[in-house]
């Protein structure tokens, strides 16, 4: 067994060229109409009781990369429809108060046992985050779905050029406690509504008896491009999921030795997630801080790459391990299910 472990870990570069340089005509008249929506000088977020003009946070968050996550979402159907949920989410991030109540010192109370571990990154890059439901220490469910929230956005933080999803590890063992069922629903639309295209992987261990039955049921509904990003007790490095290197050696067979200590863990991620925050916005203003600028340039990925394009049928094949299919679902299930009812 190698030495304890307290600390996060660098992202790796994985990818060699943008995954998102080329779009099929129709795919680049979509987004250039969404891109002129939010780009006007005169635009107003609706529904905003105060200044409705977009903050240099909400430029920057208004990337290529995200306005496409988007239209995915809706499965290109319409434009409209694309930009009504962005601007939903917009206005859901300023009134959630992502930029400044979800702050780290008003989460921080939730994470002292490490119920919410962000370590290592799968095979595609994708970071990596723990859930371990049987280290919860609060009761009170605002500030819970409040610190879920914080750590999307540092998973967020830590994605490389490139990579847009993360890889959900939840041990439902070691005696957990059964998540609230409002807690659940709320997370669950969160993430629906306003974190779309997110989740690559949800590998999940020792599923207790009620949420096993739960997803035998909702299975049928479940489209194969979700299905399949579900895995249950995985090999995860014999299934080449993980590379031993990058995964805990507790309960998930990897090599890293890795123990939550709050008081080392925590500073080191917030570090980390805060110097790439510098980083990539000094970088975004460099290149002129305004609407859809590449997350691929600005956070270090290749520059220059030609935007040829392509054949309709090709954006799909390209694309297919961030796709979410979405299905109808009873009661708003869908594959972010797993994060929901392990907070």
């Amino acid at each position: 067994m190698s030495e304890k472990v307290h600390e996060p870990i660098v992202p790796p570069t994985t990818c060699d060229t943008d995954p998102r340089a080329i779009l099929t005509d129709a795919e680049q008249s979509m987004y250039d109409e969404v891109l002129k929506h939010f780009s006007d000088p005169a635009y107003s977020t609706p529904g905003i009781k105060e200044k409705g003009e977009l903050t240099e946070a909400e430029k920057f968050w208004l990337s290529r990369e995200c306005l496409l996550r988007y239209l995915r979402a809706v499965k290109w159907k319409s434009t409209a429809a694309a930009i009504l949920r962005l601007e939903a989410t917009l206005k859901w991030r300023r009134e959630y108060g992502i930029y400044d109540v979800v702050s780290t010192s008003h989460v921080e109370p939730e994470a002292v046992t490490g119920k919410q571990v962000l370590f290592g990154y799968d095979v595609r890059g994708r970071p990596g985050l723990y859930l371990f439901p049987s280290r919860q220490n609060t009761e009170e469910p605002t500030r819970q779905i409040q610190f879920t929230v914080w750590m999307l956005e540092r998973t967020i933080d830590l994605m490389n050029p490139g990579v847009e999803a993360l890889a959900l590890l939840i041990n439902y063992g070691d005696k957990a406690k059964n998540p609230s069922l409002s807690v659940a629903r709320t997370v669950l639309n969160i993430l629906q509504d306003h974190y779309p295209e997110r989740l690559g992987a949800a590998l999940i261990l020792n599923v207790p008896f009620y949420l096993n039955m739960f997803y035998k049921l909702i299975n049928p509904f479940i489209d194969p491009v979700s299905r399949e990003k579900m895995k249950f007790n995985p090999r995860t490095v014999e299934d080449n999921l993980f590379t031993g290197d990058m995964l805990m050696a507790e309960w998930w067979g990897g090599d890293r030795d890795f123990e939550y200590t709050h008081e080392k863990y925590w500073p080191a991620l917030v570090k980390l997630c805060e110097s790439r925050q510098e980083m990539s916005l000094s970088k975004w203003r460099a290149l002129g801080g305004t609407v859809g600028l590449k997350e691929w340039d600005y956070k270090g990925g290749a520059m220059n790459q030609p935007e040829e394009p392509r054949e309709e049928g090709d954006a799909e094949e390209d694309a297919e391990e961030d796709v979410e299919k979405v299905t109808e679902l009873p009661a708003h299930v869908d594959e972010v299910t797993p994060l929901a009812v392990a907070v």
